[in-house]
């Protein structure tokens, strides 16, 4: 059966330098008595561009780390009911952002009523478009980032503008928007080429990889518009390819680049954003005989090489000319974790650790140890 899933997102706004007339009218959005979460590295951009715009704001909350730990969310939930907020503005990346959502969740489990949520995404992941979100337990033995799945908490507004990452730093920014071409291919596995989901996202890939492929290396983001090799019209597009990617996050179920990524980033505390630059490539290879040919739509002209083949090198090859990590070792990750990464796999994901097929538990190992 063919659906097409939609969340209660009620507008995007998108443009360079549109945030402050954005600001100025959050009410119009249902966003009232604001409290704003983001974190200390984006609190002079917060102060410069939006609180001086919000008549109403409550105050701001930046104790978010990374990974979205359940002890960050508890002291999130309390910053807004102490400050008797009504909704939530999230400036950040994805943990932000998921954080912004698990606090929603929460203050309904308090209170009966979520608190809407406005997003102003400073990375390219695309977590602004769903209502997907993850928390990291840690009352546990070890600790695990568990997924959640709440349409309440999707953000009713989002804002899109290239101001808002022109300082996002270089790795960050980049990485983030491999994750988000790991949205669109692994959104394939249970959607078919003529799927809206597939046809912007194969949309998506192609312009992303078309401003990616010609990014200057090594200079900051400000340098290289200063010095005229990529312009702001360039973040828009990487920013509505973001959205492309990831356009219809309820239609879509995420296959094991995603997981890999959540063990990797959770529990062994790999940065979130650069898990996809490591396993995304290889689980495409290792994976594609569970997407047959679903991946043709994003390899028009793949020559002797078959489409998943194609796209795994191409985005193989984006992460090699950007200089991101492209193994576990890159990042000094301990190899002997292996055997527990695959543990954690095989335990809580054997959905997406079976499209490895035949034999899937002998290919997750070899798998993780390609990663490396």
């Amino acid at each position: 059966m063919n659906q097409l899933k939609c969340l209660p997102q009620e507008e995007i706004v998108w443009g360079l330098d549109v945030l402050q007339n954005v600001a100025a009218s959050m009410g119009n959005y249902g966003i009232r008595r604001p409290i704003t979460f983001t974190v200390e590295f984006l609190d002079a951009l917060n102060r410069e561009h939006l609180q001086p715009a919000i008549g109403d704001s409550v105050g701001t909350f930046t104790a978010l780390p990374a990974h979205v730990p359940d002890v960050a969310v508890h002291e999130g939930l309390r910053a807004c009911i102490g400050a008797h907020a009504e909704s939530i503005i999230a400036l950040g990346g994805g943990s932000v952002l998921d954080a912004a959502k698990a606090v929603s969740h929460r203050h309904f489990q308090q209170t009966g009523r979520y608190l809407p949520i406005a997003a102003i995404p400073t990375t390219l992941s695309g977590s602004e478009f769903s209502h997907y979100f993850g928390v990291t337990e840690t009352d546990g033995r070890r600790k695990f980032k568990r997924s959640h799945a709440v349409r309440e908490t999707t953000p009713r507004l989002v804002v899109l503008d290239p101001r808002m990452i022109v300082d996002t730093p270089r790795m960050l920014l980049l990485s983030s928007a491999i994750k988000g071409i790991d949205h669109a291919v692994e959104g394939m596995r249970r959607v078919d080429v003529d799927h809206p989901h597939a046809i912007l996202a194969a949309r998506g890939v192609e312009r992303f990889l078309a401003v990616l492929e010609q990014w200057p290396r090594k200079l900051e983001t400000r340098e290289a518009i200063a010095g005229g090799l990529v312009s702001t019209d360039d973040l828009l597009q990487l920013q509505l390819a973001a959205w492309q990617c990831y356009f219809y996050p309820a239609s879509v179920i995420y296959g094991l680049s995603h997981r890999i990524g959540h063990i990797l980033g959770g529990t062994f505390g790999v940065p979130h954003s650069l898990t996809s630059c490591i396993s995304l490539a290889p689980v495409i290879r290792a994976c594609a005989g569970a997407y047959g040919g679903k991946l043709d739509i994003f390899s028009t002209d793949c020559g002797r090489r078959t489409p998943a083949a194609f796209l795994a090198d191409r985005i193989e090859a984006a992460v090699d000319a950007l200089q991101l990590p492209s193994r576990l070792r890159d990042l000094d990750f301990d190899r002997a974790r292996l055997p527990e990464v695959a543990a954690l796999l095989k335990q809580n994901y054997p959905a997406e650790v079976g499209d490895l097929a035949d034999n899937a538990d002998t290919g997750l190992d070899a798998l993780l140890e390609s990663l490396w």
